[in-house]
Parts: structure tokens; sequence; C-alpha cells
């Protein structure tokens, strides 16, 4: 291999970044050591945010890093058997109480997805189609891939994302630490035991091998990680097995994760990105402000908890999300199952509502 830097629309299935095992092998270290210090500082998701921060900042600085996109593909599989398992017949039984609360966050994904789309267009040069997924308020993998597909911007997608996710889980967690006192670790969630015997691990890697075939062979958006979390999310509610995959494991996939983030940026002068960079962390503010206003709505509808509501609004995503309420003690399953509902609205009605209004807009 050569460590030749590969343009990422040339080579997208292949790698990310510059190619060659030597900027593999820097990029998981840069990304390991990063997980280990957010670790340290007890961040809220350490280790892909922590991989995430330090593989940027080392592309910037013109580093020579790459991801292969096989084994981030792969890691993916472990992230979706993981959101699968937000899955439990617990969750069927109170969808009933949650209604009402699904219902205003489908208003309030739309409404947030316009703003930011607004919002993107006015402060950035982006084309239609990056803005439109960079405004989608979850599904950094997913809305990337998507939005390359259909002729985005793949970088200024992630960009958008990675800046959204990061002000979020950093937003949110010293919110509550500073208003309400709570104090966040993620030691115990990414270390603690399973409890997993043999026979749950074979059905988690049959969910990640299944799942990750037949998604393919329906075309899922983003099948890597869709199949596996259907598949996961199947034998949980079927009762099969309540596990999850050990955290270890879900730690080596979130830096994996968070270090392709970074090397999406091989290449990038820092200094043409500092307008974009703005418009992104404003758009961030625009969700969360969106999440706020409909979470007080949604209390005063139905006197669910406020904390528990933010948090299912918050647009950070299921798994990041998840790991934060787990760390405050906020109510996990309604925080999963809302993550896990606009996670599928975003990913089923995303690509038809931009195919159906934006791709034949003059």
């Amino acid at each position: 291999m050569s460590g030749k830097a590969i343009p990422l629309k040339a080579g997208k299935k292949r790698i990310i970044g510059h190619d060659g095992w030597g900027p593999l092998a820097l990029a998981l270290l840069i990304g390991t050591i990063g997980g280990f210090v957010f670790d340290w500082l007890r961040m809220p998701l350490a280790w892909m945010l922590g991989a995430c921060v330090f593989s940027t900042v080392a592309a910037f600085f013109g580093l020579r890093i790459g991801m292969r996109v096989r084994l981030r593909q792969g890691m993916i599989i472990i992230l979706g058997v993981l959101l699968g398992s937000g899955f439990t017949p617990d969750l069927v039984q109170r969808l009933g109480e949650w209604a009402v609360s699904l219902c205003v966050l489908t208003g309030m994904t739309m409404t947030g997805a316009s703003l930011c789309y607004v919002w993107l267009r006015v402060f950035t040069g982006w084309d239609r189609v990056t803005c439109y997924f960079a405004s989608m308020p979850g599904g950094l993998n997913d809305m990337t891939i998507m939005g390359g597909a259909l002729g985005g911007d793949e970088r200024s997608i992630a960009l958008a994302h990675a800046l959204r996710i990061l002000t979020v889980v950093l937003t949110i967690p010293i919110w509550y630490r500073l208003v309400n006192g709570a104090q966040t670790s993620v030691l115990t969630m990414v270390h603690g035991p399973t409890g997993n015997d043999w026979k749950d691990y074979a059905v988690l890697i049959a969910c990640g091998i299944a799942g990750a075939a037949v998604g393919r062979l329906l075309r899922l958006p983003a099948s890597f990680m869709m199949g596996p979390m259907i598949a996961s999310a199947i034998v949980h509610l079927g009762g099969l097995t309540d596990s999850q995959p050990p955290g270890v494991l879900v730690a080596a996939a979130q830096v994996v994760v968070g270090t392709g983030i970074g090397c999406r940026f091989v290449g990038t002068n820092f200094d043409r990105l500092h307008k974009e960079m703005a418009a992104s962390i404003g758009a961030a503010v625009l969700l969360i402000g969106c999440a706020v206003g409909f979470a007080m709505i949604t209390v005063a509808l139905t006197g669910l908890n406020l904390d528990a509501t933010v948090l299912s609004y918050a647009p950070g995503g299921f798994a990041e999300m998840s790991l934060i309420g787990l760390a405050l003690g906020i109510e996990i399953a309604m925080v999963a199952t809302h993550h896990l509902f606009r996670l599928f609205l975003i990913i089923l009605t995303g690509p038809l509502v931009f195919r159906t209004f934006l791709r034949r807009a003059p």
C-alpha cells in the first residue's frame, strides 16, 4: 500500500482517508487514546466522541490516518445489534402511554429539520442535497451514506452531524450537572459485566450476520445497521434473549466508528471550514431549542416527566441519549423507544421526502 490519500468519492467503497495499514493503525491508535482520555474525563459516549475529536484534530493537522470501510461496517453491525436490544416486551406494553408523545415527536422532527435546512442554506454554501441530509436530527452514519449516494457532500454532512452530536452530548449532561447536580459516568456502562452465556452470544452473532445479509438482500437503507437492528429487535421482543453485546466490544465499535468520522476530514483545510462549523453548531442549538420547546408542550398534554421527555426529544441519537439517560438515572425505556422511533422515521421517510419535494426543486 502506498499510503496515498483516497478521494472520498473514488474510494468510498474501500477506504476513508489515507490508504494502507500504517494509516489505519495510526488512526485506531489515535482514536483509542481519544476514547481513553474522554473516558477518564467521564464524558458521555466517551469512546465514540473521544475517537471522533482526536482523529478529526489529527486529520486537520495533516497526519496520515485512514479507515477501512469493511472494518467500519463490521463495527456498525455490532452497534445495530445493540440498538435492537432496546426493544423489550415491556416497551410494547407501554407504547400506549407514549402515543401522544410519539406524535409530538414526529412534528418536532419535521419542524427541527425544516428550520435547520433553511438555516444551513442561508449560512453555508452547501447544495440542497447536502443541507437536507445534514439537517436531519439523527442518524449520523445513515444520513451521511444516503446523502452521499444521492449526490451530497459526505464530508459536510458528516461534519454537521458530528458537531450536532458533540454539541448535544456536551450540552445536556453539563446542564443536568450544573442545574440538578447530576453526575455522569460511562465507566459502569462500558466496563460492566453483561452476564451473557454462550447461547446469548450465539443469538447476538446470528442477529448481526443474518440481519446484515438480509438487510443487504432487501436493500435496506444503511443495511449494515438497519438489518441487525431489526433482527435484534425481533429476538428481544420475542423473549429469546435480553442480552447486549459486551461493553468492551461496544467500546471498540464506537472507537472505529468515531475514528472513521474523523478520517473523513483528511485533506480538509480547517481555515475553510470555520463558517460551516459555526453554522452546524447553530443548527444543533436550533434542534436543542426545538426539543425543549416541544417537550414542554408534551408534558403539558400528558403529564410525563420533563427530564425524560427532553432527553427523548434531544437530537443526539439512540446510542448517545440512551447512554446519557442511563448515566443520569432517567427512564431509559422511554428514551430508547422515542429515539428508535425517530431513527426509523428519519431513515424510512427522509429519502422519500427528498425525492418527492426537493430533487425536482429549481
